[in-house]
């Protein structure tokens, strides 16, 4: 599955910024990216997301996108090697975990994320120290819906 997911990832790369959407080619935010590929391999979605702001969650502090992965997706222990699986990020202490990718690789073997970000995109980025100490959660897709 980890295969086809990662597959499926590279194919958005290039998909423009676009805050809520889903549609390769067309737009999606980092949510929106996770979404359209569930539907590349998986089908429909598992529920309906409600609309959301930037800054979704902060106010509030609930961890609404970590308890969503959790309900869809299957928890893994963080390893940054396995490609296809998904990451959560904490883009700063005592923020709520409001950034997911999907973990890639380059030809060399080093870790890679594919993401979704205002300004750039849907692009495969080096996985940085920078970036890596922001990650809280993996998880990969399961293996069919269910």
């Amino acid at each position: 599955m980890d295969q086809r997911v990662l597959r499926a990832a590279r194919g958005w790369i290039g998909t423009p910024y676009r805050h809520q959407c889903s549609v390769r080619g067309q737009g999606a935010d980092c949510l929106g990216l996770l979404r359209g590929i569930w539907r590349e391999v998986l089908g429909a979605e598992p529920e309906e997301m409600p609309a959301y702001t930037p800054d979704w969650s902060e106010s509030s502090g609930l961890e609404r996108m970590w308890e969503g992965a959790a309900r869809h997706l299957c928890k893994t222990p963080v390893d940054p090697k396995l490609a296809g699986q998904v990451v959560l990020f904490r883009m700063r202490r005592g923020a709520v975990a409001k950034h997911v990718a999907i973990l890639g690789g380059d030809a060399r073997g080093y870790a890679t994320i594919i993401h979704a970000y205002s300004g750039a995109g849907v692009v495969e980025t080096p996985l940085t120290p920078a970036w890596a100490r922001h990650i809280v959660a993996q998880f990969r897709f399961p293996d069919r819906r269910g």
